[in-house]
Order: structure tokens, then sequence, then C-alpha cells
């Protein structure tokens, strides 16, 4: 028995809103997408894992699954439905013999919920979850009630919905001109039995903003153990015409000395993470003696901190930098210095923060010799 988990993440989210379709949005340091897939890869009972994506995604979805052990994405269709069939369809010639299907805009699958859909597929050509509906339900019509509707058997219906490859996809293909909302839907329409398990409330689907809110609150409540830690750093000035700071190019009448790129506030702030992670310090795990790292983007040592982060399973909550000098100017680069830490980060700019300050001409900051900066970061670990 081989299972695969096929992911559909195809659509365009316009009720969304926003540039960007809402499953490769940041959540927590990662695209909402990559959660989804480390869901299913985590799993012990499942042997593949595959992506419909849109075939203007490529680089969002490479991007997003970077390191991931995933098979090929298969381009999606018009509609959710043609989208799925694609995926069942490259399945079916890698040898699978049941698979689960999952909205990529849920990134929260408590394992016991795959578990539960598994189990129902043993006895069952499909498996669905879904939850009670508990709430009275009104017919409305022009804005006013205009009845009431029984919620007696009602069921809240939610992904991953499992299947025996052969028969949802024999199903999808007779279902050509027909439009169904899911896949259990199809199945039963062509006579197959759909065993209904039950759901979870943490599978919620991202519809809204307000949604990846509460799926970041529901993350960060998983996460107890919270930790937090300090970083500092310090580079003379040498000759040059600009310094790099937080990442952004600076116009100066000097620049910083150092084997990278002399960024104080990234080298400050990589150290602040990795010691909330107790993993050394950045000279540990790039020495200046090592020649590849001559004149590297500090960009690449920020980001390897994040990384670090999200392999112990943990997210970054929070991250302050203060650069501490007399010039250049600090105010003018703020923002861009936020939003270029946010980048690398991959966290909403309303968890970074970047402060300047002096030390009143004293010392050798105030003798104008170099810049120094400080950074606390707090992380979240399960």
């Amino acid at each position: 028995m081989t299972t695969a988990a096929l992911i559909v993440a195809a659509g365009r989210g316009t009720r969304f809103g926003g540039t960007s379709p809402k499953q490769y949005l940041p959540l927590l340091g990662a695209p909402l997408l990559r959660w989804t897939l480390q869901a299913f890869l985590d799993h012990p009972a499942v042997d593949h894992v595959l992506t419909v994506i849109h075939e203007d995604d490529r680089q969002l979805f490479d991007a997003a699954a970077s390191g991931l052990s995933l098979l090929p994405p298969v381009t999606g269709g018009a509609t959710r439905q043609l989208s799925v069939r694609a995926g069942l369809e490259a399945l079916a010639r890698q040898g699978v013999t049941q698979v689960l299907i999952h909205d990529a805009a849920r990134p929260l699958v408590p394992a016991a919920l795959i578990d539960r859909v598994l189990a129902a597929l043993k006895d069952n050509p499909g498996a669905l979850p879904a939850l009670p509906v508990v709430d009275s339900l009104r017919r409305v019509t022009d804005g006013f009630v205009s009845g009431s509707v029984d919620r007696d058997g009602l069921m809240r219906a939610q992904t991953p919905q499992g299947f025996r490859l052969g028969d949802i996809l024999a199903t999808h293909r007779a279902a050509d001109h027909e439009d169904f909302t899911d896949d259990a839907a199809i199945l039963q329409a062509s006579g197959g039995k759909v065993h209904v398990v039950m759901g979870h409330e943490e599978t919620l689907k991202v519809t809204t903003p307000e949604d990846l809110l509460q799926v970041e609150r529901l993350i960060l409540n998983r996460l107890g153990d919270i930790r937090s830690a300090s970083g500092f750093d310090v580079h003379r000035f040498t000759d040059g015409d600009h310094v790099t700071l937080c990442g952004v190019r600076v116009p100066h009448t000097q620049a910083l000395l150092g084997h990278s790129d002399a960024d104080v506030g990234l080298h400050a702030l990589t150290d602040a993470l990795l010691g909330a992670l107790a993993e050394g310090d950045i000279g540990a795990v790039f020495p200046p003696s090592d020649p590849q790292w001559r004149g590297v983007d500090s960009a690449v040592f920020l980001a390897h901190a994040r990384d670090r982060v999200a392999a112990r399973g943990g997210v970054i909550a929070h991250v302050d930098v203060t650069l501490i000098c007399e010039r250049p100017k600090i105010g003018p680069h703020r923002d861009q210095m936020r939003g270029r830490i946010a980048e690398i980060l991959r966290i909403s700019l309303d968890r970074v923060s970047v402060k300047a300050t002096t030390t009143e001409e004293l010392g050798f900051t105030g003798r104008r010799e170099g810049i120094a900066a400080q950074a606390m970061a707090t992380v979240r670990l399960p």
C-alpha cells in the first residue's frame, strides 16, 4: 500500500485579497504552504507528497518548498476539480494506491487526524473528516431572516479527504462536465461510500486575513518554550563610500571593515538567534578564517539562523536591533531595514524593531571610529 498526499495549491485566493496567493504568504517564518507540506512529510504513513500549483507560481513554490523531499509539482487547471485530476493522474503514474487530498490553505493538520482518515480507508473507498454544526442556522433573504434550517445531521467538511486512488481517479474522469464542491462529493455522486471521521477545529481553512492571524495564534499556543537571547557586534571604519546596515546599503563617507560585508546589525541579530537556540555564535558557524565567507552578504548568516529555528520546530516571535553610532543617520533608512530583516526572517513587519542611538560622542563610536549593534531575539520552541 503506497500513500500519497496531494496538496491543492493552484488557487488564486481572491477572497483573501493582496498581491500574492495566500498559500505563499509568510506564516511565522515560513510560507503558509510550507507548514502544510511539512505536516504530511512528517507523517510516517505518507510515502509521497505532490503539490498542484498554478502555472504562474513556480518560483514561489520553489522558494516555499526549498529543501523538502517532494515529488515534482504538477500544473493545475482552471478549476479545483481539474487541478485535483491533474494531480491524481500524476500519482497514478507513480504507482500510488491511496491518496489524501488536502487544501494548501489548511496548514494545521494534526497527525491524529491523518491517522483517522487512513484508518477509515481500510474498509471504505473514501473518508471525510468533518465537524458537527453547533450554531443555529438561519436562511436569510435580502438581509432579513426568512426561515430556519434544521442542523440535525449537518457537518462541516474538512480535508484531508482520503480515497483509494483508482476509485477517485475513475470518478474524476467520469465527472468531466460536472462541477462539485469537493472530492467526497464526486465519489458519492458515483455511488461510492464516504465514511465520516471526526475532524479537528484547528484544521481551519485560511480564507481571510483574520483566519491567518488565528492560525498564528494557534501555532504560538503550541510552542510553550519561550527563549530570549542577545547579540552584540562591532566593526571599525575604513575607506569607502557606504556601509551595509541591517541588509541596507547606506551612503557614507567611510565603509565598515570586516571579513564579510561587516553588517553589524545582521551579525548581532544572527548571534541573538543562535543564542536563543544555544547553538554557539556567528564566529563558530561562519569562521572569519574561512575564505568562502569573504565579502559575503550577511543575509546568508541570518537566513542560516532562521533555518536553524525552523529545524527545531520553532518560530521567531520578535527581534529588536539597536544600532549605535554618531553617523550615518539611521532614521531615513529605518523602515527599509525593518523590511529587509522581515524579508530574510520571513516574519511580519510588526515583529521587527530597528532603533538607533548615539553615545553622546563618548567612546569609540562617539569618536566615529566604528559602529556597534546590539540585538534581542525571542524564539518559541516546542
